[in-house]
């Protein structure tokens, strides 16, 4: 009986229509563009003006029950209103802060998963803000729309499960901001099988698009070879025709734009990001109020702070044709190469920061080295060993670049840690070390 109930199932769907067949999730995705239409430039609706984003602030610090809070969280709220009322410099919190604030009020809906998101691995985000006394959570974001939620989950410690959960949740609601973050980056290792089968290939194989965040602490700060890296050059490994978009941000309003583009965007990509530990505190990694608002959108390639006029603290560099070395970097290296060249008070070295790694902004690059190409050396710097970080990948692209605008001669060297087995040491000694002997090849 069940093998004839089949059978003529199956010769029912034969007579139906191709015409009449629904696509999967048709009214979920009607307005979502296919990608061979998709701009990959275009960052442009992702700003907003700073009266709104200083009433959107409010909410993160302005809150009713803080007498019930915890003396901590009284003074992380004090902090947050500092930034905006006082020093005009946000830290990266606050930025993604914001960047969740500002969707919600548009009436897009956010949900983020990991391991401890609540509060932040690095104790950054307190998202959900405990009461001293009482078995009660206060979520700030949720006070903002009436009609927008923020969900956020501590999940189990299956990084598989979870993020694979949270791939078809992407799928099934494109126009919610669906983020999934490991405790440290190094941990998105037990999710590979999600990473290789369906995240970074599906739209090749089925036409599935995700606009999934993956969000994966990166930087070698000693903690050794488990703490240290997300192997970003498995994440670049993976991609081609434009599949997936790799970055490595470095300010908070980077970050802001980059979160708010994965919404604003008619298409939808999935977005990997290494994201930062020591930064997290850092006083030079902060973005003021303009950054973030109409005068400014996603930065691929990010200019040297000395560069920037109203940087005045930093060393004077010397003119374009004066320059010997152009380093180019990504991430928590170029914050040590700042302060060591402040140090040495070596005013030959510019830096340049690549914050999308992929797809490659060679356009941006070209717009920004032109004018050293005559005159300069060119090195790619990385804190990772030579087999991992993006040195295999970024290098052909440079290399093109150089050639493009003339740079006669001249092949992209590698600064940067020796081959390994291991990510990282294991000992905080050689650690340091091994990032002062990176420091001083930068400036011998």
């Amino acid at each position: 009986d069940f093998q004839r109930l089949l059978q003529d199932r199956f010769d029912e769907a034969k007579e139906i229509k191709k015409s009449k067949i629904t696509r999967f999730l048709k009214e979920e995705w009607i307005d979502i563009k296919r990608t061979f239409d998709a701009d990959f430039t275009n960052s442009s609706s992702t700003n907003i003006g700073q009266k709104k984003l200083k009433e959107l602030a409010k909410y993160l610090y302005d809150i009713p029950e803080s007498e019930k809070l915890f003396k901590k969280t009284k003074k992380l709220l004090n902090d947050r209103k500092k930034m905006l009322e006082e020093t005009d410099k946000l830290d990266w919190a606050m930025g993604e802060l914001l960047a969740y604030a500002s969707l919600l009020n548009e009436g897009h809906n956010v949900r983020l998963s990991g391991q401890d998101v609540e509060r932040g691995t690095f104790s950054h985000r307190h998202a959900i803000l405990k009461l001293e006394y009482l078995e009660e959570e206060v979520c700030p974001l949720n006070a903002i729309s009436e009609t927008a939620n923020f969900d956020v989950y501590n999940s189990l410690l299956s990084e598989y499960g979870v993020l694979g959960f949270d791939y078809g949740y992407s799928i099934t609601l494109p126009n919610t901001l669906t983020i999934w973050e490991a405790q440290f980056g190094d941990f998105s290792n037990g999710a590979q099988i999600m990473l290789d089968q369906f995240i970074s290939c599906a739209e090749d194989k089925w036409k599935v698009m995700s606009g999934l965040v993956i969000l994966l602490p990166h930087g070698y700060e000693g903690q050794g070879p488990e703490h240290s890296s997300a192997r970003l050059e498995r994440f670049l490994q993976l991609c081609a025709k434009e599949n997936i978009q790799v970055m490595n941000c470095t300010t908070p309003a980077n970050y802001f734009h980059a979160l708010r583009r994965q919404i604003h965007r008619d298409f939808r990509k999935p977005l990997v990001i290494m994201t930062p530990k020591s930064l997290l505190r850092n006083k030079l990694c902060v973005s003021n109020l303009e950054d973030f608002s109409k005068k400014n959108s996603f930065h691929r390639v990010l200019w040297d702070h000395a560069i920037d006029q109203t940087e005045n603290s930093f060393i004077k560099l010397k003119k374009p044709e004066k320059i010997e070395k152009v380093i180019l970097c990504s991430g928590k290296i170029y914050f040590d190469l700042l302060n060591a060249r402040e140090k040495f008070k070596n005013d030959k070295v510019i830096f340049y920061r690549i914050e999308q790694l992929y797809p490659f902004p060679v356009k941006s690059l070209v717009k920004e080295i032109k004018k050293f190409a005559k005159n300069a050396k060119f090195f790619w710097c990385q804190e990772e060993p030579k087999n991992m970080g993006a040195w295999f990948s970024v290098r052909d692209y440079i290399q093109w670049t150089l050639d493009y605008i003339g740079a006669n001669n001249n092949k992209i060297s590698f600064i940067g840690r020796s081959p390994a087995a291991s990510p990282a040491t294991g000992y905080a000694k050689r650690h340091i070390k091994q990032q002062k002997e990176i420091i001083n090849k930068v400036y011998k």
